[in-house]
């Protein structure tokens, strides 16, 4: 071999390496962006599952606020019916010691039916009996009193005011009197 082909041979190598090198910085590059974009893309998926997951929860939640609304929508107007009913109440105690029955049979017909009315709204009677324990979460105690026997310390002695239930949620808690 000449002096003339090795030179030539030796820059048309170097020359060669040079293509490989940048071919080779390309691939390096094109590697990374490729990294890069498969970084981006699994960001962006998580970004969108959160996202999916958010909105899925806001669905749900407001699902159920409006179903809680609509159990609990008339409770202003139910609430406002109730001194009607402690009045119907005490009205039929008047009437059963009076001697016209067919007044008191009248007035707990109506009675009857405004209570059903209520109940097929949601309205319910909270049970409460004398004798019961007095329960803060349940009871509204509105004064002690001596307890009239051991046994009724601490325990419900008279009941002053029903207490209602609209489905699960108490309205109004009963007032009681508690013996101490």
């Amino acid at each position: 071999m000449s002096k003339k082909e090795t030179t030539t041979s030796s820059i048309s190598s170097k020359s060669n390496d040079k293509k490989m090198d940048k071919i080779d910085k390309k691939i390096e590059q094109l590697e990374d962006n490729i990294n890069a974009l498969e970084e981006e893309v699994k960001l962006e998926r998580e970004k969108f599952l959160r996202l999916f997951a958010e909105f899925e929860n806001y669905k749900k939640r407001t699902s159920k606020e409006r179903i809680d609304l609509f159990k609990t929508a008339g409770q202003e107007v139910l609430t406002s019916m109730l001194p009607v009913l402690d009045d119907f109440d005490r009205a039929l105690i008047e009437l059963k010691k009076g001697e016209d029955d067919t007044l008191f049979q009248g007035v707990t017909l109506i009675h009857n039916k405004l209570k059903e009315t209520l109940k097929s709204k949601g309205l319910h009677y909270f049970e409460v009996k004398e004798g019961d324990t007095f329960d803060s979460e349940t009871h509204e105690a509105i004064t002690q009193i001596p307890a009239p026997s051991e046994e009724l310390k601490g325990k419900i002695i008279d009941i002053l005011e029903k207490g209602y239930q609209l489905g699960d949620k108490i309205i109004r808690y009963p007032k009681v009197v508690i013996g101490h």
